[in-house]
């Protein structure tokens, strides 16, 4: 298990954990990320993330990147 912010450009991951708060854990699963959903890492630009989950792209600071265990 690695955090997302290890995850190579282009790498499919399956989340395995989210960590953090419960405030931060309730904004990812809004978001959409929920454990057992298949991500796929867009771009990386300054520590930042753009990711495919569920067939949306979304903007993940590294913040909240460290925080999803893949």
């Amino acid at each position: 298990m690695i955090p997302l912010v290890s995850a190579a450009v282009g790498e499919s991951c399956t989340i395995k954990r989210i960590g953090g708060t419960a405030e931060v854990k309730k904004h990812l699963e809004d978001l959409g990320f929920a454990v057992g959903a298949t991500i796929t890492v867009i771009s990386v630009m300054g520590g930042n993330m753009i990711v495919n989950v569920k067939n949306a792209r979304v903007a993940v600071s590294r913040e909240l990147a460290v925080k999803i265990m893949v």
